[in-house]
């Protein structure tokens, strides 16, 4: 089961999305979430397995320019994670789903993502879905 999440999944939320981004604080990340829960352009969806919230998916809308988009606003999928002893179960294809009728539902003709350039489960993921590579970039830093 699929369902939208709420802040009172929030703690649940914070446990599988710091599994995805292990390098965040547990206080940062609650805060953040609830941040970007409560802003207006953002959701979440959270995957069910009986009773237990096995994986979610943050999108939101764009409105800057998306790589190999031509409108505005686009949906984009921020990130999207299942538990390893939950995955190859269709979760991740049923919370992109809701995703994608959430963009719709908010107006938009695109939806669009990234992965980092060495996950190659992710892009097998995104390819398996539909999407088609837009562009490869490397980004640059440099402190003044």
């Amino acid at each position: 089961m699929i369902r939208k999440a709420t802040m009172n999944d929030l703690p649940r939320l914070t446990e599988l999305a710091l599994e995805l981004w292990p390098e965040n604080a547990v206080d940062t990340m609650y805060y953040d979430l609830g941040t970007i829960m409560t802003g207006g352009e953002s959701v979440f969806f959270l995957a069910y397995r009986e009773d237990v919230a096995v994986g979610f998916a943050q999108c939101q809308l764009r409105h800057d320019y998306v790589e190999g988009t031509s409108t505005s606003p686009v949906g984009y999928l921020e990130g999207i994670y299942v538990r390893k002893e939950d995955r190859a179960l269709g979760f991740a294809s049923q919370l992109m789903k809701a995703c994608e009728e959430w963009a719709r539902t908010e107006g938009c003709a695109e939806f669009a993502s990234d992965c980092e350039i060495h996950n190659e489960e992710s892009l097998a993921f995104h390819l398996k879905l539909g999407f088609k590579e837009a562009n490869r970039i490397i980004c640059f830093a440099k402190h003044l």
